[in-house]
């Protein structure tokens, strides 16, 4: 049995999860991080019957009054990088679903799992289409050296470019770094128009109404190209079994990984 603690498990995705580990034999929710919430049953909150859940709005006060074996954190990055670093320095896992967490917020959380001999698997994006997109661009940017990526969503995600679009320009820069044609001290006009850098990759992000959540990645060679995407819906569905799987598999190895792949045979 997992005892698993959800932040943010009130929330768009935090409360699909929060249902899904529920119905989940193997798997025990036990508590709770929600702001809006602190000391209500998170059972009743979510529908589902008077479960005795407890919700807190600190993870410092929940970890000395809550037995748990994973924390899954979805809030928001400055938060999500406080829970992360003080689950660990109690021996304890986390799975990461929070947006937005840069690569040197990785590299300071990386030793801290590794001294407590915990771990964290970093997902952002819990999506089986997501992760075989990834895997794609991948192979895709083995073998042609221009590419660049494309983050969309809805007009009042807040950040920029998205956990998603951060992994995948983070995976592709392993990978290799694409060409550059033109240096940013010989572009002509706007310098901001050709999108953030990356880790070398370029990243653009389109924020507007009717948009839900999709990312692209743009190669190109000469007289063709190649563009891989995904699109998700409007549920939160999708990245449930994702999410249970993490869970499942974050007492697998010590350390950071990032990516769901990288606990899947794929």
């Amino acid at each position: 049995m997992i005892k698993v603690f959800i932040a943010g498990a009130t929330g768009w995705a935090g409360s699909a999860l929060s249902k899904g580990v529920y119905g989940t034999p193997d798997m025990k929710l036990v508590g709770g991080l929600s702001r809006k919430n602190k000391g209500r049953d998170l059972g009743l909150i979510l529908g589902l019957e008077n479960a005795g859940i407890p919700v807190y709005d600190d993870i410092d006060i929940a970890l000395s009054e809550v037995d748990f074996d994973v924390l899954v954190d979805y809030t928001s990055p400055e938060i999500c990088k406080k829970n992360t670093i003080s689950t660990l320095r109690k021996g304890k896992r986390v799975v990461i679903g929070t947006s937005g967490l840069t690569a040197e917020d990785y590299s300071e959380i990386a030793p801290i799992a590794a001294e407590n001999k915990s771990s964290v698997l970093a997902v952002g994006n819990f999506s089986i289409t997501v992760v075989l997109l990834q895997k794609f661009s991948e192979m895709a940017a083995k073998y042609i050296s221009d590419f660049e990526i494309i983050d969309y969503a809805q007009e009042d995600k807040i950040d920029s470019p998205s956990g998603t679009a951060r992994e995948l320009a983070h995976r592709l820069s392993q990978v290799q770094k694409p060409n550059v044609h033109i240096s940013d001290d010989e572009l002509i006009g706007e310098k901001a128009s050709r999108g953030a850098n990356l880790e070398g990759v370029r990243v653009h992000s389109v924020r507007l109404p009717g948009y839900v959540i999709s990312i692209e990645t743009l190669f190109g060679l000469k007289d063709e190209k190649l563009t891989i995407r995904h699109d998700s819906g409007s549920s939160a569905d999708p990245y449930v079994k994702g999410a249970l799987l993490a869970i499942e598999k974050v007492g697998t190895f010590q350390g950071l990984r990032r990516g769901l792949d990288t606990v899947m045979d794929l």
